[in-house]
Formats: C-alpha cells, sequence, structure tokens
C-alpha cells in the first residue's frame, strides 16, 4: 500500500520548456554552486513556464511544440541581478515583449494548461539555490552582493522539453527557433 497522493498531483511525468544559458553563464553558475555548497533543480536553465504534467502522450506534446514554436525567432534573455525569496536564491531575468509573448504562447498549450505560478505570478530566472537553510541565507546574501555577473545577456537559438527524472530534468526534445514547420 503506497502512500496516498496528493490532491494537486497528477499521474505521469513532470514536463518543462527551458531555455539553456550560455556556456560562459552556465558553467559560471555552475563553478559558484560548486564554491558555495548550493544546489538548485537539475542544470541551469530557464522555464519558459511553470512545469507542467501533459494529458496527452509525449510524442502528441512534441508534436503540438513543434507546431506552436514553428517561426518562433531566436530572442535575448537579459539578466537583471539576483532576488532572493525564503530558501531559494535565482538570477532574474528581465521580462521582455519577446519572452513575455512566448510565455503568453507556451500556455496555450492545449493538452497542458497554465499552472499556479504562470501567469502575472511568472518570473523568468536561473536558479542557484534551492532549499537554503534559514541560518545560511545572511553569509549567502553577502556573498551575492559581492558577486559580478560574468554575462549581462545570453542569446537563445533554441528551446527544449524536458521531463522530470529523479530530481534532474532529461532533455526530450530541442526545437531550434527561426525555422518554419
Amino acid at each position: 500500500m503506497g502512500l496516498p497522493r496528493a490532491e494537486h498531483m497528477q499521474d505521469g511525468p513532470l514536463y518543462g520548456l527551458v531555455a539553456w544559458p550560455s556556456p560562459e553563464l552556465d558553467s559560471w553558475l555552475r563553478r559558484e554552486q560548486q564554491r558555495l555548497q548550493v544546489r538548485s533543480y537539475g542544470e541551469p536553465h530557464l522555464n519558459l513556464r511553470a512545469p507542467f504534467y501533459s494529458a496527452c502522450d509525449e510524442a502528441e506534446l512534441v508534436a503540438s511544440l513543434r507546431r506552436m514554436l514553428s517561426g518562433c525567432p531566436p530572442f535575448e534573455v537579459q539578466l537583471t541581478g539576483w532576488r532572493t525569496f525564503p530558501h531559494v536564491v535565482f538570477l532574474e531575468c528581465r521580462t521582455t515583449p519577446a519572452l513575455e509573448h512566448l510565455h503568453q504562447q507556451v500556455l496555450t498549450l492545449p493538452c497542458a494548461p497554465p499552472q499556479p505560478f504562470d501567469h502575472k505570478e511568472y518570473i523568468p530566472h536561473l536558479t542557484l539555490a534551492l532549499g537554503v537553510m534559514s541560518w545560511a541565507e545572511p553569509a549567502l546574501h553577502q556573498e551575492l552582493e559581492r558577486m559580478p555577473l560574468p554575462v549581462s545577456r545570453f542569446p537563445v537559438t533554441a528551446l527544449s522539453l524536458t521531463r522530470e527524472d529523479g530530481g534532474e530534468l532529461r532533455e526530450v526534445h530541442t526545437f531550434p527557433l527561426g525555422q518554419h514547420g
């Protein structure tokens, strides 16, 4: 007999639609996580919407996203600096018209309705640390004030559909931007 599932939980894998940071920013974030002894969920990534469950099978989800993203142009992500919430630290990204349009577009995916942190609650970001203990937060915040960012922006030329797999993200499909069909 298993544990009862929470009412808000759904069956099936948890998906994400993400943009990967530039190689320079990715390696810097990983080095800083190691140096600061913090972790986030999977590799550094920017969610284009909150992680979601899909009512359709994976092949159908990929096909729907391919149609939706067809012709979507590459865009640039601008970093605004560190932002903290209790137990969480992330690198906030500016909500540009291109990013907002793409976010709104992917929320219309028929087999994956918006989640609670979508719409106005959506804050584009790259997570540095999750689960920071309360006693460690002041020292971490002081350290962040001294950490200059290696870049102020990065280009996004592809998006990736990911699936949660044991606490890590597994890339399911890559959608190059700026291509039709």
